[in-house]
């Protein structure tokens, strides 16, 4: 059974301050997991953490990452934005986007951030926006579909992500005739593997997809960016990827591969939000109602608009009782929140101890695209995010949005003169 980071004394006290729901994370959980990934690619001198800034969009989880010596991942004009005012700036930036607008190619050039090209065609609308820099990067689509021991991990091939491998070898020279110098390959084939063979698989692909760009071109590739797709185990019964061991099954790619062409100096990137943040935080709810018709139902006080991954994928996250831990889980409940939309459900006949109105529920894994995906349907405000520091203390790091807040972006004017 999984077990949360938070003791129910512990959220007692929290909720006497703040209101539920929220979201809380574990700085202590997340600052020893960042230092593990360090560990796990130690050998590699010129290793670095991309934080995907979109899983966690917050000021004070972005400065943890960068304590820890983390860059950031950005994917738009305000998490640019957002980098820059924490402290973020130069190579600590990474700008990986798509249909990526005018505007987003000048400040990611203004802030000297590693841009990360996703199409042949954005060459020459960068050259024209902001000009072309000395290190680049360009995202690669393999195309088919990727298997890890003849079992389908993802379809690259329905991506709209990345250049054809036709392009990478076009677009690199193309570059190194405009006055690139240092090049980089990112690429991402599969999402939230819980095993340990997808890292070392990718690394393979792009170590010898460098080699041979390398060898057709004459340029100098500089890194390789592993991305994401290092998951984490939603579901009880699954295991927790070993990033040690990954680490180490990288390495030995590294050595075959790369090492024997003389490209030993290629620096190795990853861009992990979930795997980064998502343990290490949760959505603490209440039980505020209860229907019995032809199932069971159990109404929290958050919904979809506060974690949207169950009604958008239908994902599963873990629910626990609190203080109702060792109870037997002999009640099945359909343990939904309020909106207007029958998916609007956080689990589905999922055998719980009984619930009584006021039980506190913490609802697992959702440091990581739990809040950022929140939204506004039917009016719902999203929920306040709240730090549980090392030392056992709070800090809210993001209140809960008011009524105002919905209605500041309205013009109510032109109503307010025909009403009076």
């Amino acid at each position: 059974m999984k077990k949360p980071f938070v003791t129910l004394k512990q959220l007692q006290k929290i909720t006497q301050e703040y209101p539920t729901p929220f979201h809380l994370y574990d700085e202590k959980g997340i600052r020893e997991n960042a230092r593990k990934l360090k560990r796990a690619f130690s050998w590699n001198p010129g290793f670095k953490e991309y934080f995907a800034v979109k899983a966690t969009p917050n000021p004070a989880i972005l400065q943890i990452m960068r304590e820890e010596g983390c860059g950031v991942d950005c994917s738009s004009l305000t998490e640019l934005m957002l980098s820059d005012a924490v402290g973020f700036s130069g190579s600590e930036i990474m700008f990986s986007s798509n249909d990526t607008p005018t505007e987003d190619f000048q400040l990611a050039a203004r802030l000297h951030a590693v841009i990360n090209l996703d199409d042949i065609t954005h060459i020459d609308i960068l050259k024209e926006a902001a000009g072309i820099p000395e290190t680049i990067s360009c995202r690669y689509n393999p195309g088919g579909v990727f298997k890890i021991s003849n079992a389908i991990m993802d379809n690259p091939g329905e991506s709209k992500y990345g250049f054809t491998r036709t392009q990478m070898a076009v677009g690199f020279l193309k570059l190194k005739e405009l006055g690139v110098r240092h090049f980089g390959i990112h690429s991402f084939l599969a999402s939230n593997t819980t095993g340990d063979e997808y890292y070392p698989e990718l690394a393979r692909i792009l170590f010898q997809t460098a080699v041979e760009l390398h060898r057709e071109t004459g340029v100098h590739i500089a890194f390789i960016n592993l991305s994401g797709g290092v998951g984490v185990p939603y579901r009880p019964e699954q295991k927790p990827a070993d990033i040690l061991k990954i680490g180490k099954a990288v390495h030995r790619v590294f050595d075959e591969v790369l090492v024997p062409a003389g490209m030993g100096d290629v620096a190795i990137y990853t861009e992990l939000g979930r795997f980064m943040l998502a343990p290490y935080g949760c959505l603490v709810a209440t039980a505020i109602r209860e229907k019995h018709i032809y199932k069971e139902y159990i109404g929290l006080d958050a919904c979809a608009a506060d974690l949207m991954r169950p009604a958008m994928y239908g994902a599963y996250h873990h629910l626990t009782v609190m203080g109702k831990e060792n109870e037997p889980c002999d009640h099945k409940y359909d343990v939904t929140g309020g909106l207007c939309e029958n998916n609007d459900k956080f689990a589905i006949d999922r055998m719980l101890p009984k619930i009584d109105m006021g039980d506190l529920i913490v609802i697992h894994e959702t440091g990581a695209h739990g809040h950022s995906m929140g939204y506004n349907y039917n009016g719902k405000l999203r929920s306040a995010e709240v730090l549980l520091k090392e030392d056992g203390t709070t800090e809210l790091i993001r209140r809960a949005e008011t009524p105002a807040d919905y209605f500041a972006t309205l013009d109510f004017t032109g109503l307010f003169q025909n009403k009076h």
